[in-house]
């Protein structure tokens, strides 16, 4: 880039930087010239000098209406009343041009910088004036040709200026308005991305509580109690019998999970209605004392009968946890529409303490579950243990 080039970009760079100074000077300029020019006089039919006088007095009114412009952005409307006294003064003695295109370069400041009932008053505003420059003009020179011509000249000027500086506004509002959409769209689109990473972190707990908790805490308990007992060759191994197992039980049922969260379309390994007998099997198998009564129908909805082996799968898990050696009775039936569980247990023990104690989160869990079908489940201490209902409707809503 040569020397002239860099000082061409250097000063249309000063310009942009400051712009507002820049016209300022412009108009400055063009109001020397067009009194060098002797270039004034153009609205006589206002003038109320018995003479005329030196186009130079046009610089009286100009120079001081040039001097606004490098303020319009800060109050547009306040300089542009300013602006219009200096131009009536000027249209009653010189009749100069500046004044006029400083009005119409604040006029579309302000008309830019007005909400939608600003410019409405802006826009009632240059009506009454071009009437009322129209009515002087047809008092001074009782032409009425001459009056249209005045007002169809500064209400065209000044409805030109008025229309381009309100659609420059309005394209600005456009702007922000899909600028605004575009930002809630995008914190909406963020809402529901949490949501749905919420939703699927809360069903992975859940799968994995329900899947594998119940399978490894009655490994720990098996294993804890072989060790706090007296070495028998039995016992010990009726225990490992079980420990092994719960592991391979486990072991499949992260097998099943880890493949869903790697391909998306595995199927996850879940207790259902015919789970239930192999879930009363296995409680038996770890010292628990179960009967099943199971009077459910046989076409209850998936997400119901998966529901009701949870409940059955975790309140057994507890029994183990909290009374070894319990009597549980687990009853399945239905009532008005409802699908029904109840499992009471009674006796037992207290399994040996594990260093790492429970969270309380499989009932919690459980209710989650059952709440998202519409029905209930309760769990307390009863008259000869602890038990545990649920309600649940035997028809799920789409």
């Amino acid at each position: 880039m040569s020397g002239s080039e860099r000082r061409a970009a250097s000063v249309a760079e000063w310009v942009r930087g400051h712009r507002s100074i820049a016209d300022a000077a412009g108009m400055a300029v063009l109001a020397i010239v067009l009194a060098a020019l002797g270039i004034v006089g153009l609205w006589t039919v206002f003038s109320v000098l018995p003479d005329e006088v030196s186009p130079w007095w046009s610089l009286a009114t100009a120079l001081p209406a040039c001097a606004l412009v490098p303020f319009r952005a800060r109050a547009p409307l306040p300089l542009l009343v300013l602006a219009l006294v200096l131009f009536a003064v000027d249209l009653m003695t010189v009749g100069g041009v500046v004044t006029l295109v400083v009005v119409l370069d604040l006029l579309y400041a302000a008309t830019r910088a007005a909400s939608g009932a600003g410019r409405r008053r802006i826009l009632l505003g240059i009506v009454i004036a071009v009437a009322g420059i129209g009515i002087v003009a047809l008092a001074a020179a009782d032409d009425v040709r001459v009056a249209v011509v005045v007002a169809l000249q500064l209400g065209a000027l000044a409805g030109m200026d008025y229309w381009y500086a309100t659609s420059v506004a309005q394209a600005h509002e456009l702007v922000a308005l899909h600028r605004e959409r575009a930002e809630d769209a995008e914190r909406l689109a963020a809402r529901d991305r949490d949501a749905a990473m919420r939703r699927e972190r809360e069903q992975m707990a859940r799968e994995l509580h329900d899947l594998v908790a119940g399978h490894v805490a009655a490994i720990a308990i098996r294993a804890e109690a072989a060790l706090s007992t007296d070495p028998a060759a039995g016992s010990d191994r009726a225990a490992l019998v079980a420990v092994r197992d719960s592991s391979l039980e486990a072991h499949q049922a992260l097998r099943s999970m880890i493949a869903v969260l790697r391909t998306g379309d595995a199927a996850v390994v879940s207790p259902h209605r015919g789970a239930i007998a192999a879930l009363v099997d296995d409680a038996r198998r770890h010292g628990l004392t179960v009967t099943l009564a199971d009077a459910l129908p046989g076409d209850i909805p998936s997400p119901v009968a998966l529901a009701v082996a949870r409940i059955v799968q975790e309140s057994l898990a507890n029994c183990l946890r909290h009374a070894a050696g319990a009597a549980v009775a687990v009853v399945l039936d239905s009532h008005d529409g409802d699908v029904r569980v109840r499992v009471d247990s009674q006796g037992g023990r207290s399994a040996p303490a594990l260093p790492m104690p429970g969270t309380g989160w499989g009932l919690e869990l459980l209710k989650e579950r059952a709440r998202a079908l519409g029905g209930t489940v309760e769990a307390g201490p009863s008259d000869a243990g602890w038990s545990v209902r649920a309600t649940i409707p035997a028809v799920v809503n789409a």
